[in-house]
């Protein structure tokens, strides 16, 4: 069977649409579990009818995937450890794309099971961190070298500061609203059973719900992106390796651009020389370390250069290229342009002419076919419509005292709308669920609404469990994974305990779970 450049067995045909299910199921999950926040304002307000508002949200959940720029995607991947990207394709590379899909499906299906909007983006970053550190430990490295640090040191910051802004901005949001609309005493009441709100709200409401789906599928649908395009590489490298679009005038491009940086490598290389294999070794601990760069790490980025641009020469389009040359084509490159960007980042090497060249090589290889967008965003909008309730009645009744209100739900909506906005501008990856959550419970203390402190403790446990219990589920997962090809105790032991953490974890939640069920029938 053929399929693009590459030949496939009918048993490598038949992993790779397992692995695509496992990928489209991720979002699928997605959808229902984080999508479920922004419908919960409407529905709870009267504004649209639940099936016409997660239909609505769903489309915009389509809308939002289909525009997005792919800059979150690679965001994400960039948390992963360096040996695995560029081996995908092998046994351990394909043990972490399962582990990962596998592990964020089983705990954002736990969560939503139990009604608690815990953070998708929070889960596949935990997994990602937990197979960082269970492969460095098997390779019998520090745990701490498995993982991009500073890369998920950026991303938790925005994970961390996002729910913030989520609550001070609705906060203050509703509180500037109840100055300036005094007179519209309506908007920061509970809405009336079953009545809708006058015409002008309903729009504003229809308005903040449409930006939030759009935002969440800008942002989250990326993730899964990232995700299936790490699958394609490892089974059909030959057609998903580097860009289609890398031809002609862009390869001549990146030639004389290599040429012009090598020279400026060799600069700070001090004299020193490494052959092929040392080099790569060299940028790849580079690229895990925290430490800044040595002449050894420039003399390697320079080999890598070198070698980049002779396979390229006189070469015009893809065609001229094997799948096996295309495989070590993007190993080099990705290696290259990881490690001279980290340079820029840290204003190690200030030189417009490196900064371009790391540009092109990134859209060499760095892109997201039309057809993996569209099935992600149906994936996305699909989940949408499906499973919803048990996430919106804890959002738009369990959070605050009161019945949410006109104005706090467009003001939630608002915050978490802009704010989703601006992470996706800055390819920051942000969790939809803590900024809408939080952002509801700023407007129940601004408007002096009282908290259910029941439901906030359940939340914020559920928020503080995710990160330690998808970590051990991406270790756990991803060591079973290897437990065909490496046996060793280590592994058992792995696996064992992540077992244990997960069971106590899921004992948690039903217990929060059991405790919400009786509060509900004393209330």
């Amino acid at each position: 069977m053929h399929v693009g450049a590459d030949s496939l067995t009918s048993g490598s045909f038949l992993f790779l649409a397992l692995a695509l299910f496992f990928a489209l199921s991720f979002e699928f999950v997605n959808g229902f579990h984080d999508t479920a926040n922004a419908v919960a304002t409407v529905i709870y307000t009267h504004t649209l009818r639940p099936w016409v508002a997660v239909i609505w949200s769903g489309l915009w959940n389509l809308i939002g995937v289909l525009t997005s720029s792919g800059g979150v995607a690679f965001a994400v991947l960039a948390l992963l450890p360096v040996e695995l990207i560029i081996h995908v394709g092998s046994g351990p590379g394909f043990a972490m794309v399962f582990a990962l899909l596998l592990a964020a499906i089983v705990w954002n299906l736990g969560t939503w099971y139990l009604g608690l909007p815990a953070s998708s983006s929070h889960t596949l970053i935990g997994s990602i961190i937990g197979v960082g550190v269970a492969n460095a430990w098997l390779a019998g490295n520090s745990a701490s070298a498995g993982v991009n640090w500073d890369e998920v040191g950026k991303v938790f910051r925005s994970l961390l500061v996002s729910p913030l802004v989520g609550f001070l901005g609705a906060a203050l949001l509703v509180s500037l609203a109840r100055v300036l609309l005094r007179r519209h005493t309506a908007l920061f009441q509970p809405p009336p059973k079953d009545a809708p709100p006058p015409r002008w709200v309903r729009g504003l409401l229809v308005l903040t719900c449409t930006g939030v789906s759009f935002a969440h599928g800008s942002n989250d649908g990326q993730k899964g992106m990232g995700l299936v395009l790490l699958i394609l590489i490892g089974i059909l490298p030959g057609t998903y390796a580097l860009n289609p679009s890398l031809e002609g005038d862009a390869i001549v491009q990146i030639q004389s651009s290599a040429a012009g940086v090598e020279r400026t490598l060799a600069a700070h290389a001090g004299g020193v020389q490494l052959d092929d294999d040392a080099a790569a070794s060299e940028v790849t601990a580079f690229l895990r370390a925290g430490a800044p760069a040595t002449e050894r790490s420039f003399a390697a980025l320079a080999v890598l250069d070198r070698r980049i641009a002779a396979r390229l020469r006189d070469k015009r389009d893809l065609s001229a290229f094997g799948i096996e040359e295309r495989k070590a084509i993007r190993t080099d490159i990705y290696l290259l342009g990881s490690g001279l960007g980290k340079l820029v980042k840290r204003r190690e090497l200030a030189d417009p002419q490196v900064k371009t060249f790391v540009d092109e090589l990134t859209a060499s290889t760095q892109f997201i076919p039309a057809w993996v967008k569209l099935a992600i965003a149906l994936a996305l909008g699909l989940g949408t419509m499906i499973g919803w309730k048990r996430i919106v009645v804890t959002v738009g009744e369990k959070i605050g005292k009161t019945h949410l209100t006109y104005a706090q739900g467009a003001s939630a909506e608002l915050v978490a709308m802009a704010t989703i906005i601006a992470a996706d501008r800055y390819h920051l990856p942000v969790s939809t669920t803590h900024v809408l959550s939080s952002g509801i419970a700023g407007t129940m203390a601004a408007n002096r609404s009282g908290l259910q402190t029941a439901t906030m403790r359940n939340l914020l446990i559920a928020w503080v469990l995710t990160l330690p219990v998808s970590v051990m589920l991406g270790a756990t997962l991803f060591a079973a994974g290897l437990y065909i090809v490496l046996h060793s105790l280590v592994i058992h032991a792995l696996v064992v305990a992540g077992l244990l953490l997960i069971l106590l974890s899921f004992l948690v939640l039903r217990r929060l779970a059991a405790a919400k069920s009786r509060a509900g029938v004393a209330a």
